[in-house]
């Protein structure tokens, strides 16, 4: 008898240990460990973006150097590539340049400090397809920005080189310059 009790005894302790285990396995009870990711520095999305390492290479190649002037359009503005640009500016700039690409867009009746530009005024079709493809890339520049200055984001366009590949960024190019010919 007195045996029993032992052995019962021993398996009651060893449930309960098991049941503890299991609540904190579980996260019935969340136990809130500290991780080095917590503690570090962190960035909201698209808030002071970490500038490019020093004489890295993108995985699409290189799409600019800076020093070395304006990019040339190396696509073709053939019919897919159009097709294709078109596509991408109604994912992603549709919402402030709106259907007509005349800045009127959605969320443009919320920009209070500057409105997004009219893409089919002479001032935007008088830029280069290069400079075009800077500003889907890297947004519209800050030149005050000391901090990071390879990415001089001012917070009135996003940059898209992130969302966009370097391909997709030329056809939208290559879509922009047909809203002229549209009016």
């Amino acid at each position: 008898m007195r045996l029993f009790k032992q052995l019962l005894v021993v398996f009651a302790v060893l449930a309960v240990l098991v049941a503890g285990l299991m609540i904190f396995a579980f996260d019935v009870i969340k136990v809130d460990w500290v991780v080095f990711m917590e503690i570090q520095e962190s960035f909201d999305d698209q808030e002071k973006p970490l500038a490019v390492p020093a004489q890295s290479v993108p995985v699409d190649g290189v799409a600019y150097l800076p020093g070395m002037g304006e990019p040339v359009n190396p696509v073709e503005a053939d019919e897919a590539s159009i097709a294709r640009g078109a596509q991408l500016y109604q994912i992603h700039c549709l919402m402030c340049h709106g259907d007509t690409a005349q800045g009127n867009g959605t969320v443009a009746a919320f920009l209070v400090k500057k409105k997004p530009a009219d893409l089919t005024s002479e001032v935007v079709q008088a830029k280069s397809d290069g400079s075009m493809f800077l500003t889907i890339s890297y947004g519209i520049w800050n030149p005050n920005n000391t901090l990071f200055p390879e990415v001089q984001f001012s917070g009135q366009m996003p940059p898209l080189n992130e969302n966009l590949t370097i391909r997709e960024r030329w056809d939208v190019v290559n879509y922009l310059r047909t809203l002229k010919a549209a009016e």
